[in-house]
């Protein structure tokens, strides 16, 4: 009989501190979220403007490009070829920003070389 007050008087004792390590866990697990929450903002605005810079000089050298391909066999042949080269570069720059500003906000680090 002892041994069963004594058990069941433990268990009320001990249930206020089972409960607690439940509720702390759970805080943990909030703050956590709320952690990487914040991480993923902060990648979110700092990738925003390499993004916005890769849209703007990826359209603007395919602009390029096609008005160098308009002004190919007419009076200004060298002209549309230069245009043609340098869009086509100014193109290929920009959507390397593009690409570069999605690896960056999908979390993907640069892997540093190992010298040799």
């Amino acid at each position: 009989m002892r041994l069963f007050v004594s058990t069941v008087f433990t268990f009320i004792l001990l249930q206020p501190i089972a409960a607690q390590t439940k509720v702390d866990s759970l805080k943990n697990e909030i703050l956590q979220m709320k952690m990487e929450v914040q991480e993923i903002q902060l990648g979110l605005k700092s990738g925003q403007k390499r993004f916005q810079s890769g849209v703007l000089v990826s359209a603007l050298g395919y602009s390029v490009t096609i008005a160098g391909g308009l002004m190919l066999g007419r009076e200004n042949d060298k002209l549309g070829q230069g245009l043609l080269v340098a869009g086509g570069l100014t193109g290929l720059t920009g959507t390397f920003l593009l690409v570069d500003s999605f690896n960056f906000l999908s979390g993907k680090k640069k892997r540093k070389k190992k010298p040799l």
